[in-house]
């Protein structure tokens, strides 16, 4: 099935809003653990930079898992960030640790091979240029940061798209449940994310399929 791009912000409040209100419960928390078994350490001191960190909720889980890390969060969409900012002012010795900036990639606000650890998830579906991506985990990674990616997956059909929406949104608002099919018909299949990881460069990163509508791309970059 071809790849359908849809717009790369979710720019608008009620947008941001039914994001921030869905329950990502089961894809965060699935995310959180594919970082433990990648077996970063104890990261203490790290910088730990989060792309596309909408409403926060990945970026606060880590900080919460991880007490000695520090995180920088980027996101482009401003109502976005003012649900993360919401988020961390109820959590403030998470919140001390995390700094939010409003940007797309590339980004000049983030620092050029400064990371210890770089973390995405839901963000690679909503670049019309998927390089921009990984372009940025060589220029503002260190040498041998670890990388985790997920994302969803494109299937195979748009009747198998009708039914994840089925599925995994029912009864939610009628936006989200939109943007959960425009996510799907705009995801890459896994391999064109090897094919994407090869062009970079970054092919000794890995690409698996880690649920019925998510790959992950993990490893460490070069160096």
């Amino acid at each position: 099935m071809k790849r359908r791009p849809e717009p790369e912000l979710m720019d608008t409040q009620e947008q941001a809003l039914a994001y921030a209100q869905a329950d990502f419960n089961e894809s965060n928390t699935l995310f959180i653990d594919l970082l433990r078994r990648l077996d970063p350490g104890p990261l203490d001191g790290a910088r730990v930079l989060d792309l596309g960190c909408g409403p926060a909720d990945i970026s606060i889980r880590f900080l919460r898992a991880w007490p000695k890390a520090s995180c920088d969060a980027l996101d482009g969409s401003q109502p976005m960030l003012d649900l993360a900012r919401a988020a961390l002012d109820a959590l403030p010795g998470v919140a001390k640790r995390c700094r939010l900036i409003r940007d797309q990639i590339p980004s000049a606000a983030l620092e050029r091979g400064g990371y210890d650890l770089i973390i995405s998830n839901s963000l690679l579906h909503h670049l019309h240029d998927p390089q921009v991506l990984w372009r940025t985990l060589i220029e503002t990674g260190k040498p041998g940061a670890l990388v985790l990616i997920m994302d969803l997956m494109r299937p195979a059909s748009a009747g198998w798209v009708e039914a994840l929406v089925a599925t995994y949104a029912d009864g939610e608002p009628k936006v989200l449940r939109d943007d959960f099919r425009n996510s799907l018909f705009a995801a890459f299949e896994p391999a064109e994310v090897a094919e994407q990881l090869a062009a970079a460069g970054l092919d000794g990163l890995e690409v698996g399929v880690v649920s019925d509508r998510h790959l992950a791309v993990s490893g460490r970059l070069p160096g």
